[in-house]
């Protein structure tokens, strides 16, 4: 049985009503007003799902193989046939394979003279489509997330769509990446305001089929009913307190605290989470995974309308020592046996049963569906920091990396750029981070993306980059 409950942690008080307690990382709302902006009627995109592999994927052992390449760099793995004669993919991805027509792979993405060559960077400019500010470089992994960042890619997209009537508008799976030791940056709405912030519904490793919303459910003997009559009196006595508060923090705290009250009483919005009403030959065929059950959550929350849904692969502790990765697909070490016996194959039957789930539902062309990371991976194999070319694993590579589409007006079946011969450098059509941004907003029918400052300036979201007009069919 798949249940929403109440993290621990976070009882039903002024922390659960802000959804994912993202004021406490901020340090206080942002005061931006957003203008929205209906996005054009004809947009091939209803939704987005953005799957983070955290860590930075190997683009040079997955979907960008360089077969003749010297043997430092080119690994182990082969690359094989797939169903679109212009890709092949790593032996590693049979089932991918099979959906290959659907895929659009852009192979010269780059971000090297931006970045510090670390994750916080890197999450920022390919989360946010802006390149990292000084405060990077010098920071490095120290770096907060700040109320005056760019926003989020799925806060925009929260911003310039309408409300959905019972749901948030972006909404993250399984977990918040970087808790709880320290946050990465570029996952907020920052300067949009903090009631654009995602919605955090954590998952556990353990239970995959339970996912903990603290704004979705209710704690102990706490009814609806009574949750409706506590919410009566907390107004009359807040309504004093707002008489003397009128700031942007009373405003935004007031956003989602009606969002709040509305998920907890809205048994569709609970429904939308029960995983028990799927099927359970299709829950096993997206995996008994949390990351597996990431994907199909997704799936039911754009059903259900959500426009941004992201899914930030949740690492796995028993990989650490093996891999040198913190447990996910930053394979410092063992890169080989970490991505043939773990990673690929969990990524291969989750994403590959997503995208056909789509398309037998006949909701991939309303639905983009984009695999992104932080980084690539080292061409030449060998980390100092696991042991030279012993250790088997690639450092950091933010010179060139690759971007998976599919879905959303995508034309599939076909790659767009190309890395030079060992996957180092970009060698033909270059993109940055900003590009893939713009990318995925015109894919969402976005194209106006002014907004207002709390000083009532207009400003551009997105000054920067160019959509990738090739990639749509």
């Amino acid at each position: 049985m798949s249940r929403v409950h109440a993290h621990p942690g976070f009882p039903l008080d002024r922390r659960a009503f802000l959804v994912a307690g993202s004021l406490g990382v901020c340090g206080h709302l942002a005061s931006a007003s957003p203008v929205r902006s209906l996005a054009s009627q004809t947009q091939p995109a209803r939704s987005t799902i953005l799957i983070w592999l955290s860590g930075g994927a190997s683009h040079i052992d997955t979907w960008d193989m360089k077969p003749k390449a010297p043997a430092d760099f080119r690994g182990e793995f082969q690359p094989i046939a797939t169903s679109a004669p212009a890709i092949q993919l790593c032996e590693h991805l049979p089932r991918l394979a099979k959906q290959a027509h659907h895929l659009a792979i852009v192979r010269s993405l780059g971000h090297a003279d931006q970045g510090t060559g670390d994750h916080h960077a890197g999450y920022y400019y390919n989360l946010t489509g802006h390149a990292p500010d000084p405060s990077f470089k010098a920071l490095l992994n120290d770096r907060k997330p700040e109320v005056e960042d760019w926003p989020f890619l799925g806060s925009v997209v929260a911003a310039k769509r309408p409300p959905h009537p019972y749901l948030p508008q972006p909404i993250t799976l399984p977990q918040k990446p970087g808790a709880p030791q320290y946050t990465r940056p570029g996952q907020f709405a920052a300067r949009l305001g903090v009631q654009y912030d995602p919605a955090y519904v954590l998952g556990q490793r353990d239970k995959p089929l339970e996912f903990a919303a603290p704004a979705l459910a209710l704690q102990g003997p706490v009814t609806v009913e009574r949750m409706t009559s506590r919410r009566s009196l907390l107004g009359m006595i807040e309504g004093a307190v707002r008489q003397f508060d009128r700031t942007a923090r009373s405003t935004g705290y007031s956003l989602l605290q009606d969002q709040a009250f509305s998920l907890l009483g809205s048994p569709r919005a609970r429904n939308a989470f029960d995983l028990s009403q799927e099927p359970e030959a299709l829950r096993s065929r997206y995996g008994a995974t949390v990351n597996g059950t990431s994907l199909l959550l997704a799936r039911r929350l754009v059903e259900a309308g959500v426009p941004f849904v992201s899914v930030f692969w949740m690492e796995d502790p028993k990989l650490d020592s093996l891999c040198k990765s913190g447990g996910g697909w930053d394979t410092h070490g063992n890169n080989f046996n970490c991505l043939k016996d773990h990673l690929l194959p969990e990524f291969d039957q989750g994403f590959s049963t997503l995208i056909e789930d789509l398309n037998d539902r006949g909701m991939l062309e309303s639905t983009l569906l984009m695999v992104n990371s932080e980084m690539g991976r080292n061409p030449r194999i060998g980390d100092v920091r696991s042991g030279g070319k012993s250790g088997a694993g690639r450092d950091h590579w933010t010179k060139c990396m690759s971007v998976l589409l599919a879905g959303g007006g995508i034309q599939g079946g076909q790659t767009y750029g190309s890395s030079d011969h060992i996957a180092a450098y970009p060698a033909d059509l270059p993109v940055g981070p900003e590009d893939i941004a713009r990318t995925l907003y015109h894919a969402m029918g976005i194209e106006d993306l002014k907004m207002i400052d709390r000083l009532g300036r207009p400003f551009d979201l997105m000054p920067d980059g160019e959509p990738i007009r090739a990639l749509f069919g």
